[in-house]
């Protein structure tokens, strides 16, 4: 079967959605993930939007071995020349080059006529090709350009040295048939096509980013571009995953498909999630809650009779299964350590797994039975390190429907203890207040959001919190089964990523620049 690239922009414009903020470590623990899901292609970030993301780009670049790592690049030389740093010592870098196409664009942002675009494009992508073997060029909106000027465009990319040339809906506005009519109509016309990479990059505003990702497979297209659970910017980008699955599940339709590890999908949507702080939806396709929970008497009756009649995709395709193995507070370590093991943690330190089995332990002394989907929250939240500047040490919280609300917290600081009491309108509010009191930070909280990681009135809380300070931001994620907890944990958590930000200013700042 004909082999479809896999280009994953997580860390670029999956990272361009609004409230995400990924530090270094982050990008280069997803980096990794992707790694172990077989992308071919990792698109690290835009060198060039501050020496934070360089930095970051650069680090991404050192520690992945097996795909190649892309940099961002308007067509200026000065951004190619960032991405040349931001990739010294890739073992197979690879640079993305875009200029906007469109007659909206050319008018109103560019202000340039079409052969002041080609000669800009052709000049940059020949200059690009004298540091890298592997060059894409995007013509943004291409969408919307003229489909004339696109084969020109393409046909100039092509003389030039480009090796991939990427077809962006950049507004997410055409529908699967004029998208695939373009890759078609590329495929006739344009002299030379047959010796690059035509690639789809989809947006999904009007909710068809996938749909017309796989009309340009249909068409000729060698690579699709996407991201994975579909974030981005807007609506988000084509969510991999689905791509993946639909050219494995229709794989006599297509007659192509990725060179994807499919069991990595679910771990790979999991972490992505985390770190994002952007929870799956339940009924997203493939990696949602619900994509393979059946509530129908009719539908459960024909599952129990025989599975496809009412699933298509096997739990276990995605690295999903049932476990046997129920763990409780009488379990000990050797069956806590399998069941990592049964939960493909097996890399982990003996540091890591005492420090999870602790909190295990804890757990299971207030819950019944401890899921799968426990342990991984409780061990995922272990596995990043934030600097621990300030760490919960105990809460205490008051509350009486006809009383103020307050709560006493316990820091512990490299100084020792700390404890304040404060009030405030609620528990949350006056957990806050005396966290900032002891802090001495001053702080703005931007976002609070509360989800059930599991089931039941004992189930695993988790808050995800956004603070700013000034023009910096920072998320922090807590767990536990009791939501007061979880609040200050989060909270906590974003504090002391805030302060370790602004001890490093550049390293998380970026300009505001308009990408594809």
């Amino acid at each position: 079967m004909r082999k479809i690239y896999i280009f994953d922009t997580t860390l670029r414009d999956g990272e361009q959605s609004p409230g995400v903020n990924l530090n270094t470590q982050e990008k280069v623990e997803i980096a990794l993930q992707l790694e172990r899901l077989g992308v071919d292609r990792i698109e690290a970030g835009f060198p060039a939007a501050s020496p934070g993301d360089l930095a970051a780009v650069r680090a991404v670049a050192l520690a992945v071995k097996n795909a190649t790592v892309i940099g961002l690049a308007r067509s200026r030389e000065q951004d190619v020349d960032a991405v040349v740093e931001a990739l010294k010592g890739a073992k197979n870098p690879g640079i993305h080059l875009f200029l906007a196409t469109s007659p909206i664009h050319r008018k109103h942002k560019l202000r340039m006529e079409k052969e002041q675009v080609l000669e800009t494009a052709d000049r940059v992508i020949r200059y690009a090709k004298q540091f890298f073997d592997n060059v894409e060029f995007s013509p943004e909106d291409a969408g919307r350009t003229e489909l004339d000027f696109l084969c020109e465009v393409t046909e100039m990319a092509i003389k030039a040295g480009a090796t991939v040339v990427n077809i962006p809906d950049t507004v997410g506005y055409l529908t699967p048939y004029e998208f695939g009519n373009i890759f078609k109509t590329l495929k006739e016309k344009v002299p030379g096509i047959e010796t690059i990479q035509l690639s789809a990059h989809c947006h999904d505003d009007l909710g068809m980013a996938t749909a017309n990702a796989l009309a340009a497979i249909l068409n000729g297209a060698d690579q699709v571009e996407g991201t994975i659970n579909g974030i981005g910017e807007r609506a988000g980008n084509t969510s991999l995953e689905e791509v993946a699955l639909t050219l494995e599940t229709r794989a006599e339709y297509f007659q192509a498909k990725t060179s994807l590890n499919l069991k990595e999908i679910a771990r790979t949507s999991r972490l992505v999630s985390k770190l994002t702080g952007m929870a799956v939806p339940g009924n997203k396709a493939i990696v949602g809650a619900n994509a393979f929970a059946h509530e129908s008497g009719i539908h459960q009756d024909g599952m129990l009779k025989e599975k496809t009649t009412y699933e298509i995709i096997s739990p276990e395709t995605i690295g999903l299964k049932d476990s046997k193995l129920v763990l409780g507070k009488h379990s000990g370590r050797h069956a806590f350590r399998e069941k990592l093991i049964d939960l493909g943690y097996e890399q982990l330190t003996e540091e890591q797994v005492n420090a999870a089995f602790g909190k295990f332990k804890d757990l299971a002394d207030r819950k019944k039975n401890v899921t799968d989907e426990d342990i991984r929250a409780l061990l995922e939240e272990k596995i990043i390190e934030t600097p621990e500047i300030f760490a919960l040490e105990q809460l205490v919280v008051s509350f009486d429907s006809h009383a103020t609300p307050s709560a006493t917290v316990t820091l512990r600081t490299a100084g020792g203890l700390v404890k304040h009491e404060s009030e405030g309108n609620g528990s949350v509010d006056s957990i806050y207040q005396a966290i900032d009191a002891l802090s001495g930070e001053v702080v703005e909280l931007d976002d609070y959001t509360i989800k059930s990681v599991t089931d039941g009135t004992d189930a695993l809380g988790e808050v995800h919190v956004v603070l700013k300070q000034g023009d910096s931001s920072a998320q922090g994620r807590g767990v536990s089964t009791d939501i007061l907890e979880a609040s200050a944990r989060a909270y906590v958590d974003a504090l002391n990523r805030l302060i370790d930000k602004r001890n490093a200013p550049a390293r998380n700042r970026r300009d505001n620049v308009t990408l594809i």
